[in-house]
């Protein structure tokens, strides 16, 4: 597979999270635009309480019109270390601090037309802390068993893909230690 050459980019819009960049593009024979939504990256934390739940956020997301349930998420600050970030949003969004943060994944949320990358953490020995809510944020922390969160997704309760993927990985590749295939 051959990789595009970009023969121009311009910024086309910018945003507080993320800007849209226009390319002109050739694959050597014809030439084309790809618009492409770059953002700086952003993390996501499972939070496992000591008593075998998780901690999830419900909040209004405006670009879909809904509530919605998720892990604790947020993007990085320019340079920001990605565990540092995951820290800071934790605390942020459900008012815990954890003890531990290890890092379980990283994967693109939508590479047919975003740069972002959201890279999964795992947080354990939570103590409370102090919840401080970004001026736009709206959140209600829900303590959810995990088996409990995994009938949620089944069902169709949770609807957010990073959520979806952080914890499905979580019970597949840590939790259990392999997959056990049919």
């Amino acid at each position: 597979m051959r990789k595009p050459t970009v023969l121009s980019s311009e910024v086309i819009a910018r945003g507080r999270v993320f800007n849209v960049r226009r390319d002109r593009v050739t694959d050597g024979s014809r030439e084309y635009f790809r618009d492409v939504v770059v953002h700086r990256g952003a993390v996501a934390v499972i939070p496992l309480l000591d008593d075998g739940e998780v901690l999830l956020v419900r909040q209004y997301r405006y670009a879909v019109d809904e509530e919605l349930i998720e892990v604790p998420a947020g993007t990085l600050e320019e340079g920001e270390e990605p565990v540092r970030c995951a820290g800071r949003e934790l605390e942020e969004e459900t008012g815990y601090v954890a003890g531990r943060l290890e890092h379980l994944a990283d994967f693109y949320l939508a590479p047919g037309y975003s740069s972002e990358r959201i890279i999964v953490f795992v947080a354990e020995d939570l103590r409370r802390g102090r919840q401080g809510l970004d001026f736009d944020e709206s959140i209600e922390v829900l303590r959810v068993r995990l088996g409990d969160a995994l009938e949620m997704i089944r069902r169709g309760e949770i609807k957010d893909a990073k959520t979806i993927a952080s914890l499905l990985y979580y019970v597949l590749f840590l939790k259990h230690g392999s997959v056990q295939t049919p």
